[in-house]
């Protein structure tokens, strides 16, 4: 493992790559396959990749991979609900 590795870091060096252009490509590529093997569930991705899972949200906002939003009907609900306590009609 460690000499694939090792050719990587040559192959990246030699195409001219800067560090921090590698360093968002592994990210996200790891966070991708983490989210996948873990069927797209956070907690389980961000415990296999070692971060915490808010640390894991902000990097798929980040990368643009798809955070789970809560669905336009729960949000309107929960507006009604607030009303209904508040005596509003």
């Amino acid at each position: 493992m460690k000499d694939k590795f090792d050719g990587l870091v040559d192959h990246l060096l030699n195409g001219g790559i800067f560090l921090q252009q590698a360093v968002e490509v592994l990210e996200k590529n790891m966070i991708q396959g983490a989210l996948e093997r873990n069927g797209r569930n956070q907690s389980a991705a961000s415990k296999a990749l070692g971060i915490h899972r808010n640390t894991l949200q902000r990097k798929m906002v980040e990368y643009n991979l798809g955070t789970r939003r809560k669905p336009v009907a729960r949000v309107a609900n929960l507006g009604r609900s607030r009303q209904r306590r508040n005596g509003a009609a």
